[in-house]
């Protein structure tokens, strides 16, 4: 289980407008958590649970977070985890600290500023199949240094380069996982984008230009696609209507 994305969560200042957003647009339903201490909704999709949303902490408010996507990682001890992540340079936003039932968790900042969760859960979380819709099917991340990035997670996490595309004028793209599991892919941000180093997460649709024309319809702001990708695939990146960053992948036509 160890480096394995198990866990997705939406932090934003609108729950109840992200939830009739995202279960309109991606099909999910919910659940409440009713283990949690404060409000908490899960997004539950046809193989269960798979995510969660809540009010975007004061605390990430003070530091200017707007409303965003968050990964989970699995890892086999957080505290030791946090430790070695801090001395190659990383920034300790949230201290490990226990969740009751749920399990150990810190959040951290790579030492290019993209955010991230360690997670050791209580109880052991089987793997979804990522191929089916509804399911979060990519974790990307840009980054001021793409190959810098990767060294840094490889080390914390164990992560094997799986390859390296060469994308031209947008530099390497280099897919990492666990041996034969691909869990996404890192590049080095481009001039023509703006935002701070971040992960973005792709959820898996199976009709794209519908889910394009949902979302948009909704109230979501369309930043890139649909663009096609290798194997024959399509994806487009959103602004929900709250300001989270995400992005779509699934079959579906370009259109200019």
């Amino acid at each position: 289980m160890t480096g394995r994305f198990v866990w997705h969560e939406l932090m934003t200042t609108d729950t109840k407008g992200a939830i009739a957003f995202y279960t309109e647009v991606i099909g999910w339903k919910t659940q409440p958590f009713n283990d949690s201490p404060d409000p908490y909704t899960m997004w539950v999709g046809s193989q269960g649970p798979l995510g969660g949303v809540m009010t975007l902490p004061d605390a990430a408010k003070k530091m200017g977070a707007p409303p965003h996507w968050m990964g989970h990682i699995a890892v086999d001890d957080v505290d030791a985890t946090v430790v070695r992540a801090k001395d190659a340079g990383a920034t300790i936003y949230v201290p490990p600290q226990d969740v009751p039932t749920v399990g150990r968790f810190s959040v951290i900042a790579d030492p290019q500023g993209a955010s991230i969760s360690l997670f050791k859960p209580a109880n052991a979380m089987a793997a979804h199949d990522t191929s089916k819709p509804g399911e979060i099917t990519w974790n990307e991340l840009y980054a001021s240094d793409g190959r810098k990035a990767f060294d840094f997670y490889a080390k914390l996490l164990g992560w094997t380069q799986q390859q390296e595309m060469d994308l031209g004028p947008q530099g390497k793209y280099i897919i990492f996982g666990e041996g034969e599991t691909s869990y996404g892919g890192m590049m080095t941000k481009t001039a023509d984008m703006p935002m701070p180093p971040m992960w973005v997460y792709y959820i898996h649709v199976d009709d794209l230009d519908a889910a394009m024309a949902r979302a948009s319809s909704k109230g979501a702001k369309k930043l890139m696609g649909p663009m096609d990708i290798p194997g024959g695939d399509v994806i487009a990146q959103f602004i929900d209507p709250q300001g989270a960053f995400f992005a779509l992948h699934g079959p579906g036509k370009k259109k200019n």
